[in-house]
């Protein structure tokens, strides 16, 4: 649980990152290649190549192209369309395609974990449920396209480790990940990018090397891993905790206008979807097995 709320507080800062300093002004392939690349730079050289099968190479390395790859440029073009906080508005989703395709691929129903996302979903939208900008739908549906990306990379990883020898340190294995999103992000950017919007000033590289090295590097492994000790529900709540720390932090370094009691009674509310949880989770594990 504590490498979720990190990785939270770390990526609470991406969004305005982006929104303030890349998005119109960096092109948006060249800014999902460099993350990727530097991120795939950071674990290579842990990376055993033997210790995984040849399919369990593939599937890890596809996770990685559909989480990291395709949501980024979906994630990146949203940002055209819509402001940091539509962004984190339209993100409220993520907690029920977790809590959906987890049940989907674990081959059960858990009717309380769809509550609990629903629950999240509505402090969320209690938060920024106002005015939106012309180009609503064509941002809304981007920003779905990459929600699904990250839900379907999240519960895709926590079912294939589960089939892993339960001794292979994933830090070992994690470069796999890297990989198959560098093999989107690499001809994404050869084929559709604009080499004239390459970043122009020292901030702007300097904000692509954060991103990379820290916020995708590091923060995707560990979500990755916090993600494999929690339950499904207590994942989809923690994927609707950015938008409160999101909005936070948008208001406190770009001083945006946001409405503080939204925030907290929204935020009241996630917290409430994920106490509740937490207690669900622990009272099915202190049940004796019949």
């Amino acid at each position: 649980m504590i490498q979720l709320v990190a990785v939270t507080i770390l990526w609470a800062f991406s969004f305005s990152l982006i929104g303030e300093y890349l998005a119109g002004s960096v092109d948006s392939y060249f800014a999902v290649l460099t993350r990727v690349l530097l991120a795939a730079l950071v674990f290579l050289p842990f990376l055993k190549l033997s210790v995984l099968s040849g399919a369990q190479k593939l599937l890890l390395a596809g996770l990685g192209a559909i989480q990291l790859g395709v949501m980024y440029i979906f994630f990146y073009h949203s940002f055209l369309y819509l402001s940091v906080p539509e962004v984190l508005l339209f993100t409220i989703i993520t907690p029920l395609y977790v809590a959906l395709l987890n049940d989907a691929l674990f081959k059960r129903f858990t009717p309380f974990h769809v509550l609990c996302a629903c629950i999240a979903m509505a402090g969320a939208a209690v938060i920024r449920f106002e005015g939106i900008s012309t180009d609503f739908w064509a941002g809304f549906f981007i920003v779905q396209g990459a929600n699904l990306c990250f839900a379907l990379g999240q519960v895709g990883y926590r079912k294939l480790i589960s089939t892993f020898a339960s001794s292979i340190p994933h830090y070992h294995i994690f470069g796999w990940f890297y990989l198959g999103a560098l093999a989107v992000a690499l001809p994404g950017f050869f084929i559709f990018g604009d080499s004239n919007q390459l970043p122009a000033t020292s901030m702007q590289w300097g904000i692509l090397l954060w991103l990379g090295v820290v916020a995708s590097g590091l923060g995707y492994y560990f979500w990755n891993q916090g993600a494999l000790k929690v339950s499904a529900g207590t994942l989809a709540i923690m994927n609707n905790a950015l938008i409160p720390a999101g909005l936070f932090v948008n208001l406190v370094l770009w001083h945006k206008d946001v409405d503080l009691s939204r925030l907290t009674l929204g935020g009241a509310i996630i917290a409430a979807a994920l106490w509740l949880s937490h207690h669900h989770s622990k009272r099915t594990r202190a049940q004796p097995v019949n």
